[in-house]
């Protein structure tokens, strides 16, 4: 259960194309369990609200993999765009929901993500005088994120713009940063593929 205080909302950003990739990275598969079942799942264990997932690309034939699960399955049809739309759906998916106070903003082609780290997160946010906090590596502050709600209400969200640019606006000193060097490998192409293979985060071919 979640240690820190405010109710979140899950968010999972799920409606690429793979493009690069060649195939469904949300398919890919660890220990038996799709990607994208699996990051569901890790996000539900942090105890939200609620947990919605928006879908894209291949949608009718991913919402399957989410069945038996409690989450609220929301479709852009303007996936191609960018993830700066995927992340304005999920933002009107919650934006009314006045319980809601902060959101856990994830991807779901980071095959090395696990709860701990989402949970870190969201202390980590609680702790920081924005509210927010990122996942920090390769030098960058990416994905997972916790957005205060009042943060991002009017953040532009645009193309594949997403939410890392206005982050980088926000003061260092204000803005929770977790450490995860793991999750500077996400899914784009055939050699990140391997590289989790070889890492055990993905299961064999």
């Amino acid at each position: 259960m979640e240690r820190v205080s405010g109710a979140h909302a899950a968010l999972i950003l799920a409606a690429g194309g793979s493009r690069r990739l060649g195939q469904p990275k949300q398919r890919l598969a660890r220990g038996g369990e799709p990607l994208l079942r699996r990051t569901v799942r890790l996000a539900l264990a942090t105890a939200p609200r609620r947990c919605l997932v928006v879908l894209g690309a291949g949608a009718a034939a991913l919402q399957p993999l989410l069945d038996g699960l409690p989450v609220e399955c929301l479709r852009n049809e303007d996936w191609a765009q960018g993830m700066g739309s995927s992340l304005a759906r999920l933002r009107r998916g919650v934006q009314d929901d006045p319980a809601i106070q902060r959101c856990l903003i994830l991807g779901c082609d980071q095959p090395a993500l696990e709860t701990a780290h989402l949970r870190a997160l969201l202390e980590a946010a609680a702790q920081a005088a924005c509210r927010c906090a990122v996942s920090a590596y390769a030098g960058i502050d990416g994905l997972p994120v916790v957005m205060a709600q009042a943060a991002w209400r009017d953040a532009p969200l645009q193309g594949d713009q997403g939410l890392r640019g206005w982050l980088a606006r926000l003061p260092a000193a204000q803005l929770g940063r977790v450490a995860a060097p793991a999750l500077a490998l996400d899914l784009d192409t055939d050699w990140d593929v391997a590289e989790a293979r070889q890492c055990g985060w993905l299961d064999p071919a």
